[in-house]
């Protein structure tokens, strides 16, 4: 079963449900408010290994919140 995340515009929640593919479009209850949420595109980070062993992601910068190349040098 795929994991769907799940956004409340009225309590501004995000949250994840492990669902069947059969439910992927209902509707699904926010479990702080318990209105509406809506279904948002999920995003995923992807890693590797650079050519000094460490860990590096992959097609450039992973986090929208900063515009740090690095995590490291992120501070997030």
């Amino acid at each position: 079963m795929p994991i769907y995340e799940y956004y409340c515009p009225d309590c501004k929640f995000k949250f994840e449900l492990l669902r069947p593919l059969s439910k992927a479009t209902d509707p699904a209850d926010c479990p702080r408010c318990q209105q509406t949420a809506e279904r948002i595109l999920s995003t995923f980070a992807c890693f590797s290994t650079n050519e000094r062993g460490f860990s590096a992601p992959v097609g450039g910068n992973t986090c929208a919140s900063c515009g740090a190349t690095d995590c490291s040098t992120c501070g997030s």
